[in-house]
């Protein structure tokens, strides 16, 4: 017996099995519409890839409720957990300097989501990632939706002046995203030809109250004048309808309304006429993507067929949603 036990103990070591692995999430808001469905998904594939390996995949999901100081904590907080990788939707974009501290000094991956830092903040460690979409995309499509918009409406240009007056629903102020996707909206309708002019802009923190009450103020000061509005997302597009409908806007005199995103409400609000469009963002191609990512990470596997972008980037592609298309979705949603 004793013989049987050196042999078995004396052999090639072999790495031990795998059983189970713990990634943690933290999100900059919880609430937040998209993210709320990405994390729906999330957890969904998580299930479907317990079934699908025999491995237990414990997730750990955290509200920053829009404070850094509080996410750092929370980064803190997994690492004594004992998570193998830590999912980061981060609250300042421009400031993952703890973070990344804290990951790198444990050796913990770091798989940032949806809120894109800096390069060169993502370059520090050869053990960070990035999974989202180039928020240019999505600009230059909401921007085309307008343009469309502008061609095919008749009575869009309410003055007859060929002028598209419009007003900007924006994120937030210095946030990555909302700058690109407001430039290159307006800047892909100027290219197609489209003179504009530039009302107003309103800061709405991607929150459908807050656009609510910044449209209502636009309302208020331009009247009738305003022929578009471009929303950073879903939710403040959804505010911007919510102000038109306070005001009593009569429905044939509501500007052309237009978001990005392609949450549930957001398309169901394209399907009814609510919004001209919006651009989808695969909220659950990242969620997949992310974990696969983070499931390779914790189980030491080889990420070649991740077709990493540079060793680091994850990106899905946008999709333009105009009614038809939100129909489609709809309908396969309900299957």
């Amino acid at each position: 017996m004793l013989s049987a036990v050196c042999l078995g103990g004396c052999g090639k070591e072999t790495e031990p099995e795998i059983i189970s692995i713990k990634i943690g999430v933290t999100l900059y808001d919880q609430y937040d519409t998209f993210l709320s469905g990405l994390m729906d998904h999330f957890n969904e594939y998580a299930s479907e890839k317990e079934s699908e390996t025999g491995i237990t995949i414990h997730v750990e999901a955290y509200n920053a409720a829009s404070s850094q100081s509080a996410q750092n904590e929370q980064v803190e907080d997994m690492i004594q957990e004992g998570c193998n990788v830590i999912c980061v939707n981060l609250v300042d974009r421009t400031d993952p300097a703890t973070i990344i501290d804290l990951a790198e000094r444990n050796n913990i991956p770091i798989i940032f989501f949806n809120r894109e830092l800096v390069e060169e903040d993502l370059e520090r460690w050869d053990q960070l990632y990035y999974v989202g979409a180039k928020a240019f995309e999505s600009g230059i499509m909401q921007g085309e939706l307008a343009v469309d918009a502008f061609r095919e409406r008749e009575g869009m240009d309410r003055n007859g002046d060929g002028i598209l007056q419009y007003v900007v629903l924006e994120g937030e102020a210095g946030h990555q995203d909302a700058i690109v996707r407001t430039e290159y909206s307006v800047s892909t309708i100027t290219q197609a030809g489209i003179p504009v002019e530039k009302l107003g802009n309103a800061i709405a923190n991607w929150n459908r109250a807050q656009a609510q009450t910044k449209m209502s103020q636009m309302i208020t000061q331009f009247g009738d004048a305003v022929e578009l509005v471009l929303a950073n997302n879903d939710d403040m597009a959804l505010g911007a309808i919510d102000a038109l409908k306070a005001a009593e806007v009569k429905r044939n005199e509501w500007p052309v309304v237009i978001g990005i995103d392609g949450t549930n409400v957001g398309m169901e609000a394209v399907r009814n006429g609510e919004m001209a469009g919006t651009v989808y963002n695969d909220k659950e191609g990242q969620a997949e993507e992310m974990l696969e990512l983070a499931f390779d990470l914790s189980t030491g596997a080889d990420l070649t067929s991740l077709q990493l972008e540079n060793g680091k980037y994850i990106r899905l592609p946008y999709t333009k949603i105009t009614a038809a298309e939100a129909s489609e979705g709809m309908e396969d949603m309900d299957k």
